[in-house]
């Protein structure tokens, strides 16, 4: 049976993806860890796992340590980054350090429970909204070719003002009182917001506000710097 080394620093998220792996036939929890020091321990003295879901930012450091540490002691351990953070820099950081998978921390149950299933069927998962920013890049003109000028926000203002509080984490209940309207109201503006960003998460939306320059990008830099 496939086992899974799980590696988040947040409690309620680590007791959220445990439940998922236990909850799923075929996949055995390994260990859960909290910090990279006591997974990296374990990693170097128990039987490799088959899978391992790793978050990047650490108290004590970098998820792609693990990642880059099982690539030496389990070759053939497949490696799932699952973060908040979906930026370029982020995502290439964890593929060149051996991650075969990649999805944003709002996926559902269901999302990742499927995701851990194609890793082992051999295939790369990757959120979808992260997937069309690196395709579009990977289809950008030469350097040498002249910018086009960034294209007018899809937003309206009010829209707008959503989106920088659901960048913060804020609650549908909260942006409402923040903006002085009703959660109702807040539920529109995020139906229209994922419509016009053709994304279908909290976690997308602000990813593709950051590629499209309408956020700040989320974290100063690349993992482990």
């Amino acid at each position: 049976m496939p086992r899974v080394l799980l590696l988040e620093d947040d409690p309620a998220t680590r007791e959220r993806l445990a439940h998922i792996v236990t909850s799923s036939p075929g996949l055995e929890l390994a260990a859960a860890f909290g910090d990279l020091k006591s997974a990296l321990a374990w990693l170097a003295a128990h039987e490799p796992p088959q899978v391992l879901l790793v978050d990047l930012q650490l108290p004590d450091g970098s998820g792609i340590d693990l990642i880059r540490a099982a690539r030496r002691i389990a070759p053939a351990a497949e490696a799932m980054v699952i973060s908040v953070f979906g930026d370029e820099a982020h995502v290439v950081s964890a593929i060149e350090a051996g991650a075969t998978g990649y999805l944003l921390k709002d996926a559902s149950g269901e999302e990742i429970a499927m995701a851990i299933a194609r890793l082992l069927a051999g295939e790369s998962p990757i959120s979808s909204a992260i997937a069309r920013h690196l395709l579009r890049r990977f289809r950008a003109l030469p350097d040498a070719a002249p910018a086009a000028p960034a294209p007018p926000s899809p937003l309206t203002p009010r829209e707008g003002e959503v989106l920088q509080l659901i960048a913060k984490g804020l609650s549908y209940q909260r942006i409402a009182e923040a903006l002085a309207m009703s959660p109702h109201t807040v539920t529109t503006h995020i139906k229209q917001i994922y419509r016009k960003l053709a994304v279908n998460s909290r976690g997308e939306a602000v990813f593709e506000a950051q590629q499209m320059g309408l956020l700040p990008p989320l974290g100063a830099g690349p993992p482990g710097s």
